[in-house]
Order: C-alpha cells, then sequence, then structure tokens
C-alpha cells in the first residue's frame, strides 16, 4: 500500500526523513532508507536542506523507488523558476515518483553557499497550484502536456508560532495551500503537546490529514539552538534539562521522542520523524512507542 492509499486507509500514518549525502556515497543512505522499509508509509527525502549544497531530492526518491519504498520528494522553490520546477515535476513523474512535498525554501544565505543567488520566482502556494494545473494535463502558460501527471501534493505548517498573530498567520497560510490543492501536512517538529492539541482543535474543519513533526534532540545545545533560530520551534526547559543531565543523549532523546509520539496517537493523524542523522534509531523510537 503506497503513501496515498495509506493516508485514505484511516490508519495512524508514520512518515521518516532521509537527508542526501554531500557527495556521491549512498551506501549509508540506503542501508537506512532498508532499516525502515516496510515500518512507515513513506520517506521524505530533503531538497538542500537548509540550503545546504547536497546529492538532490529526485535522485535519491528514485533510488527508493527501486528498493521498493515510496518517496516523498521534497520540491523547494528556492533554487529553480518556474520552468525548471515544472520540467522536474514532469521528470520526477516519469521516474516513478508520485508524492510531493511543495516547499518555498530557507534562503541560501542560511547554507553553505551563501553567495548564491536566490530564485524564488514562486513560492510553495504557488507551487501547489502549478502541481494541481500539470495534474489537470496544462502547464502555468496554459499549454497542453502530451500525457498528465497524478502527484499526491502535500505541504508543512507551523503549528508552533509563538504569538497570537503570528499562529493565525499560520491558519490563514494553511487555508491557501489546501485551497491550492494540499492533501497533506507535515509539521515543524512538535515539543509541546498541549499547544499541538490547541492547534489541532482548531484546524479540525480543514478536513486535511496532518502529520505531527518529531525531531531527534541530540544535545541540550541544539534544543537551545533550535530555540534561538528555529522559527515555530520550542523545546521546554524541562526536556533541555533532561538532555543536559543524562549520561545517555541517544537514549534520553528515543525516551522523548517516544513519549511525544504516543501523546499524538489522538491528536492528528500520523507523525513525521525527522532523525537528523539518526536515522538508525527510528526502528527503536517507533517500537517504544508501540507502533511495531
Amino acid at each position: 500500500m503506497g503513501f496515498r492509499e495509506a493516508l485514505y486507509s484511516g490508519k495512524f500514518l508514520i512518515t521518516a526523513e532521509i537527508g542526501p549525502v554531500k557527495g556521491t556515497e549512498i551506501d549509508v543512505l540506503l542501508e537506512d532508507a532498508e532499516l525502515i522499509k516496510g515500518k512507515v508509509d513513506a520517506i521524505n527525502v530533503t531538497d538542500l536542506q537548509s540550503s545546504v549544497m547536497r546529492l538532490g531530492s529526485m535522485a535519491v526518491c528514485h533510488l527508493l523507488k527501486d528498493h521498493g519504498i515510496d518517496p516523498i520528494f521534497q520540491l523547494t522553490c528556492r533554487d529553480r523558476n518556474r520552468l525548471a520546477l515544472q520540467s522536474d515535476l514532469l521528470s520526477a513523474w516519469v521516474l516513478g515518483i508520485r508524492n510531493v512535498l511543495a516547499l518555498t525554501g530557507d534562503h541560501p544565505t542560511m547554507g553553505d553557499h551563501p553567495e548564491a543567488m536566490p530564485v524564488f520566482d514562486l513560492d510553495s502556494v504557488s507551487l501547489l497550484r502549478v502541481i494541481c494545473r500539470l495534474n489537470e494535463g496544462f502547464d502555468m502558460g496554459g499549454n497542453q502536456l502530451k500525457g498528465a501527471p497524478d502527484f499526491f501534493p502535500g505541504a508543512v505548517v507551523n503549528p508552533g508560532a509563538d504569538t497570537e498573530a503570528a499562529f493565525e498567520m499560520q491558519i490563514i497560510k494553511m487555508e491557501k495551500k489546501i485551497e491550492a490543492g494540499a492533501r497533506f501536512f507535515q509539521t515543524q517538529g512538535i515539543f509541546d503537546l498541549d499547544l499541538f492539541e490547541r492547534f489541532m482543535k482548531r484546524v479540525e474543519g480543514f478536513k486535511t490529514p496532518i502529520l505531527g513533526g518529531i525531531i531527534l534532540l541530540k544535545s541540550a545545545g541544539m534544543a537551545r539552538f533550535m530555540n534561538k533560530n528555529v522559527a515555530g520551534v520550542f523545546v521546554p526547559e524541562p526536556l533541555i534539562k533532561a538532555m543536559e543531565e543524562t549520561k545517555d543523549k541517544v537514549k534520553t532523546s528515543i525516551e522523548i521522542a517516544a513519549r511525544l509520539i504516543k501523546g499524538m496517537k489522538d491528536i492528528c493523524q500520523g507523525i513525521h520523524i525527522m532523525a537528523i542523522g539518526m536515522e538508525d534509531k527510528v526502528p527503536v523510537i517507533m517500537e517504544k512507542a508501540g507502533l511495531l
């Protein structure tokens, strides 16, 4: 059963994430993918995450497809104009890629090539409209395609806005993305279940599946860095303290993730695990969370 079918089956969905390597050595990447094959409903492949130059998302999605894994192709607007975005989407379809996560993308100044020129010809909302237009058999210029794709498009939402105005802006953006064609959402990392539950109650009328984001903490320093630099992510002090005082950071990180997942089971339609270099721990997290 593919990701689209799993989403509409009513089951509690599980997706994970893989970041392509900076280079061509893909053995570890594929080994990590094999570890979670059959345990998750799909694997996201990031698209130059944090504006760091890496192996391309489309190529890795194609490799995962060849290994019997349903990939979610992350596609950002940062590096491509509308011609390239549409061409890459058509290329992905003929390579067997069916799921797309539309993202605006981080600015290049955040990455390892800060002098790179950003494009941002489109944003995530207009990219969703493009995907739906391609599905209808037409490009952005109104020209008919010779063969149309049938992508399953998704988007991201950030439930952790720190002000009422920012919170309402996330709701507005979410509505726009649904109107543009988003069929599912994955969230930024969730560390406060009360805030997440409040968000889910606010958007329950949208009737669009939401997968809560789970980020594996590596250290107290990482938690503090995200609190300071990642918009919408807030790691509560008790979790930071737990990571600071533990003698086994990996074990504590897994326990925190499993506890959050258990708390999400009755709140949202699934989870999205962002292991960030700890992909081999995903099966352990799932086992401790009672998902296997």
